[in-house]
């Protein structure tokens, strides 16, 4: 089977069909998904999600809403890291393309949350846009136990990533024309790689331009098998294989 191990299936524009979505992705071969989280009723939403479909949730803050951290706050995700459909911290990390947070915000509460994945023995799902500097050296400052989400950043962060043994995750991204990134593809040692499609956002070909959803990860994972020269078949069995290691045995489980 594929894990889809970062979806934000509570995105509204799953609303009207957000149980056929689920029944797809079981259809297409997925057999379990992470929801994702971004902020404080995110985390409640993806952990209902979770719960309603047999998932996984994810509870964090994600830098664009690093402005919305809050004691009261963090005491909410800390709470919901106790939870049994919870298996990661995040999406938590720093974006300085949008900048929708003030830098110094940005990194301080990434390094909360990298202080309470590592205090709970959690993963962590780090988002990194156009902060490859600072991203390289709060990894490496960190002992938690990372996944770089969606990678497309550059050689400092993919140094850092490969040299802390992070999981390194790649989306529908690598399926696009302009995508140059086949040697990061290629870098990622076998034990370390997993695939996503960060749904709703960026649908692999031969989708792009529509919403993304959890089947189409079968697509992630041909593409990165080509770039590896590998078959989708011991792509998917490798990355399941270590998202059951990252997230534990949780995403082993069937949707329900």
């Amino acid at each position: 089977m594929l894990v889809d191990t970062h979806c934000h299936l509570g995105d509204p524009r799953f609303d009207d069909d957000r149980a056929a979505v689920v029944e797809r992705a079981r259809a297409a071969g997925v057999g379990h998904i992470v929801v994702i989280a971004d902020c404080a009723a995110a985390t409640r939403r993806a952990i209902e999600l979770a719960s309603q479909y047999g998932l996984s949730a994810t509870a964090g803050v994600h830098p664009h809403e690093a402005a919305t951290w809050s004691p009261e706050v963090a005491a909410q995700i800390e709470r919901a890291l106790s939870d049994p459909t919870v298996v990661a911290v995040g999406e938590a990390g720093l974006d300085y393309y949008y900048d929708n947070s003030p830098r110094d915000i940005q990194r301080d509460v990434f390094a909360a949350q990298l202080a309470l994945a590592s205090q709970h023995r959690m993963p962590i799902v780090v988002h990194s846009r156009d902060a490859d500097e600072d991203m390289a050296a709060m990894l490496t400052d960190s002992d938690a136990a990372v996944v770089l989400h969606s990678f497309s950043s550059g050689p400092a962060v993919l140094r850092a990533g490969l040299d802390r043994r992070c999981y390194i995750s790649f989306s529908g991204m690598v399926t696009f024309r302009n995508w140059d990134e086949a040697a990061a593809v290629k870098a990622v040692p076998s034990d370390r790689l997993l695939v996503e499609t960060d749904a709703p956002y960026l649908a692999p070909v031969p989708h792009r331009g529509k919403r993304n959803e959890p089947a189409f990860v079968a697509h992630v994972a041909a593409k990165v098998g080509e770039l590896r020269g590998e078959t989708a078949e011991q792509v998917a069995l490798q990355t399941t294989a270590n998202a059951a290691r990252c997230f534990g045995p949780r995403v082993t489980l069937q949707t329900d």
